[in-house]
């Protein structure tokens, strides 16, 4: 892999940042100033400090990932924009048009795109990456994209300017979906390439305004701008190339000291700060950021298939032990709000069912009582001599989940659980902790589209099945199947509201709250700076203050 002049100086950044940790917090707040903003200019170099960078490069299987997404969603482009309202516009497809029944699509595409290896982007390339979200090639470990929708059946090139795409049941979501940070556009060229050779970055070909220059390992990541990109969502106030010259994603896994950094003037951005460090930032003239993503609340899926979560009222007494009040004003600060269902209050369709799962630790502990488990002297409930036990996995893409859960396990604790936590690298996580595999998951999933959590609650057409219910439920069968294939956009948000209903009477989730996955400390010197519906920062209309 080649080495920059601009990876160098991020690797030597790097090398005094342990030392800068103590030297920042004596700094006055003067070390980095606001000053005026100015008119945006180009140049300049940007480090961003992340805590990870995951463990493959393969589009299909990395794109989803929180630090990974950072990355793609510089080097590619999508199909539509969708900002934090849930909002479409468009993008690479600069018009669209359906069926009355939903099920068939036609998207014409922008004139002139084309990838960094100077490939055109055509229809027959948005067939290839359509064919690849849907199925991809599990014999090579190339995952489908998680939400793309399971109704897919085809799709063709009609011309190099026009694609038709066909769906075996209504599909109202499949726009929005294409906006979901899954869907990025790759040279056919690439895609063609084994699994081995996708997870080299250096082989990722994109049509996006910056290339990868250099890349080391879980260590970094350079991006370097393209003079000639020139065509940006249409809803962006910049147009052309970016103006930033480089991106310099960096590995730096302790938390205070990505902080530290930035206010040591060392870095520009820390990702994933502590919640309780913002005010102080902010009171020095530090920009930060909190958006929330469209998709599910911080939350657990429980695992009805394990015991004792295979009892409603244990499931039921989970959500009512609960003190979210506490978590927000100890955990987090006013940037956070309290979970209304299990979706978070932005996605369009989402509606308030707060009042099924408020604390109420009386009603929890009858619910136990009914339950059948029984306080012995320590406290802790048990049945039959079995003790009542869960074990809690923070998870490592949440950068309070450790925090959260430990203040989790107290309040259960209090109820007659015995809690256990045990917590894992972003890897081990991954291999180790999954639905199915564990009591309860703690949930950070972001979607475009309430209608593709069809594919995910139940395991019809192949669903990840969340709740381990299968198709033991008919009525979650049945709701969730209606959703999927609506054609009607107010009946689907009628059947949307049973749903979240019925989820959460069945405490099939234990909502906590609504998430921020994505934490952002920035350089006064950093302006302009937008986030999309899945809350990833973007520096394309970003420009950096001399």
């Amino acid at each position: 892999m080649s080495t920059s002049h601009t990876a160098r100086r991020a690797f030597r950044i790097v090398i005094g940042l342990l030392a800068a940790t103590v030297l920042a917090t004596a700094c006055s707040p003067g070390a980095a100033q606001t000053g005026g903003s100015g008119e945006p200019r180009a140049g300049g170099d940007l480090t961003f400090l992340i805590d990870s960078l995951g463990d493959t490069w393969i589009p299909n299987n990395s794109a989803i990932s929180s630090f990974q997404g950072h990355v793609w969603g510089h080097v590619t482009d999508k199909l539509v924009h969708v900002d934090e309202a849930g909002a479409v516009s468009p993008w690479v497809a600069q018009s669209w048009e359906r069926n009355d029944d939903a099920t068939e699509f036609t998207l014409r595409l922008r004139p002139g795109v084309t990838f960094s290896d100077g490939t055109p982007l055509d229809a027959a390339a948005v067939v290839a990456n359509l064919d690849l979200w849907a199925e991809g090639r599990p014999d090579e470990g190339i995952r489908p994209i998680g939400l793309f929708p399971k109704t897919y059946d085809r799709a063709e090139a009609v011309d190099p300017a026009t694609v038709r795409v066909a769906f075996s049941s209504p599909t109202l979501g499949f726009i929005p979906t294409l906006g979901y940070h899954g869907s990025i556009l790759i040279s056919p060229a690439t895609l063609a390439r084994p699994a081995t050779e996708q997870a080299d970055l250096s082989n990722a070909v994109g049509s996006g305004p910056y290339v990868v220059e250099s890349w080391r390992d879980d260590d970094s990541v350079v991006l370097r701008k393209r003079d000639d990109y020139d065509w940006a969502p249409e809803v962006s106030e910049h147009q052309g190339a970016a103006r930033i010259d480089t991106i310099t994603y960096k590995v730096v896994s302790e938390q205070p000291v990505r902080a530290s950094s930035v206010r040591s003037g060392q870095a520009d951005v820390a990702y994933n700060p502590s919640p309780k460090e913002l005010e102080s930032f902010k009171a020095q003239g530090f920009s930060t950021a909190t958006p929330r993503y469209l998709g599910f609340v911080n939350g657990f899926a429980v695992n009805t298939a394990a015991a004792p979560f295979d009892d409603v009222r244990v499931r039921q007494a989970l959500q009512h032990g609960l003190d979210r009040d506490e978590i927000l004003s100890t955990v987090y600060t006013p940037d956070w709000l309290p979970a209304e269902s299990f979706l978070q209050s932005n996605v369009p369709g989402a509606t308030d069912h707060s009042a099924s799962f408020a604390f109420d630790r009386a009603r929890a502990e009858q619910l136990l009582d009914e339950a059948g488990w029984v306080r012995g002297a320590d406290g802790t409930r048990a049945k039959d001599g079995t003790p009542l036990s869960v074990t809690l996995h923070p998870n490592p893409y949440l950068a309070t989940s450790t925090a959260v859960d430990e203040l989790i396990a107290q309040q259960l604790r209090a109820i007659g659980f015995a809690v256990d936590i045990r917590s894992f690298d972003v890897v081990t996580y991954t291999q180790r902790v999954d639905f199915g595999s564990v009591g309860l998951y703690e949930v950070t999933r972001s979607i475009i589209d309430a209608g593709t959590v069809s594919g995910i609650l139940t395991d019809a057409n192949n669903g990840e099945d969340w709740f381990g219910v299968g198709r033991s439920d008919p009525k979650l069968v049945e709701l969730a199947a209606g959703i999927a294939g609506a054609s009607d956009p107010a009946a689907r948000d009628a059947q949307l509201d049973e749903l979240q209903a019925h989820v959460l009477d069945q405490a099939y989730f234990v909502p906590i709250t609504q998430i921020v996955q994505r934490i952002y400390l920035q350089s006064p010197r950093v302006h302009d700076v937008t986030y999309n519906g899945v809350a990833y920062a973007n520096y394309y209309t970003a420009w950096i203050e001399d």
